[in-house]
């Protein structure tokens, strides 16, 4: 078997990986996108929808207290 047999070889296994490689990544995104399809029409994501809006407040009601703690330690740390 010659070099160049060999490097066809290895280029036609190459591409043979890489096609499987893809393929499952195709299959894999157009099983999430059912998913999520049928998700939504089974009405199963209500629930989350509710804890994200919680979620939002609560957060912005911490993200106001980390700031002002910030600029307390900023205040103090200029006073010392």
């Amino acid at each position: 078997m010659t070099i160049v047999d060999m490097l066809g070889q290895s280029l036609i296994l190459t591409g043979l990986g890489l096609a499987v490689v893809f393929t499952f990544l195709i299959i894999m995104i157009c099983v999430m996108y059912g998913s999520s399809a049928l998700i939504r029409a089974l009405k199963l994501d209500k629930k989350e929808k509710e804890s994200q809006k919680n979620s939002s407040a609560s957060s912005s009601q911490n993200n106001e207290s980390v700031i002002a703690a910030i600029a307390a330690a900023i205040h103090d740390k200029q006073l010392h």
